[in-house]
């Protein structure tokens, strides 16, 4: 008798990720532990990041369209006084600052400026893609291209110095709450140019992406320590993603129908959506799909947007 086929897993994965690996080498990992080629991950973590990242296992990876767009906290650690080409502590130092740091006041109240809805111009060490290359490949081909500013928000940002040994102050405590798209060595680099010092992102961890903490979030090597079985207790349902979208349940009719693409009139669902707004459907007690509002011939609609389950 052959092997048993392994038990389909889908789901949201959370994992805690380790600094000095990339974060697909978390996805090859996963494939490993869970006996599957469908894994795919949402926000991507720079090697010497760490926290929380979700992976998408199964049917769950069509989801990470949505999953990207949620709002994230980071804890960092930010050093002043130099600026380095990639605006982190690993990359090679281009200026140095001459001469004494501000003090904590003062990048206290630079730090303040930095709050609210702020231009920020993506680093070239990074993995956006210009012309289908990613910037980082430019970069270290010694390419610099010329980056538009985007605008990110940040809703939340406090600084707490971190005295050396001799009461002097160059490394800060940021927590940061913000919006996708935001990097946080970047904000860094920004602040430190305020400042006029320079300043680099020293250390990073994701505490939380959308409702995800890194509490319960789950180490590389506490999941090779598991059973294969026990491993497939732990991935959140997809639904999980979208605990904050009104919901409609439908029913076996109108279940075939977004299931063949065609759109259902909102008050047959008793729903009344703006146009863009998206839902989750539900059929049988189970969520199957995501609809999303639209206006059709003078009448609200919603079409489907994305299956996950046939």
């Amino acid at each position: 008798m052959g092997k048993s086929k392994p038990a389909e897993v889908s789901g949201i994965l959370i994992v805690h990720k380790h600094a000095g690996c990339t974060s697909h080498n978390i996805i090859s990992m996963c494939r490993r532990l869970y006996q599957t080629t469908q894994v795919g991950h949402t926000g991507t973590l720079d090697p010497m990041a760490t926290g929380v990242l979700p992976i998408l296992i199964g049917r769950a990876v069509k989801a990470s369209d949505y999953v990207m767009s949620e709002d994230k906290r980071y804890i960092a650690e930010m050093e002043l006084g130099y600026t380095t080409n990639t605006e982190d502590s690993t990359g090679e130092v281009l200026t140095r600052h001459e001469g004494s740091l501000p003090a904590p006041d003062t990048v206290k109240e630079i730090c303040a400026r930095f709050t609210g809805t702020i231009p920020q111009v993506p680093p070239m060490y990074s993995a956006l893609k210009v012309g289908g290359r990613k910037l980082v490949d430019l970069a270290r081909e010694g390419v610099e291209m010329e980056r538009e500013a985007r605008m990110v928000e940040i809703m939340a940002l406090s600084c707490e110095p971190i005295p050396e040994e001799d009461g002097s102050v160059r490394r800060y405590r940021l927590d940061v709450s913000c919006s996708k798209g935001t990097y946080i060595r970047t904000l860094c680099a920004d602040i430190g140019k305020a400042l006029g010092c320079g300043a680099v992102m020293s250390a990073l961890t994701r505490v939380r992406t959308g409702s995800y903490t890194i509490e319960e979030a789950y180490t590389i090597d506490q999941l090779n320590e598991m059973t294969y079985e026990q491993r497939l207790t732990l991935p959140r349902p997809v639904e999980t993603l979208f605990t904050d979208l009104p919901e409609a349940n439908v029913s076996d009719f109108y279940a075939k129908l977004v299931r063949g693409g065609t759109e259902l009139y909102q008050k047959r669902l008793h729903v009344d959506l703006e146009p863009g707004q998206l839902i989750r459907l539900r059929h049988r007690g189970e969520f199957f799909a995501l609809g999303k509002a639209d206006v059709m011939d003078g009448q609200k609609v919603i079409c489907p947007e994305k299956l996950f389950v046939l």
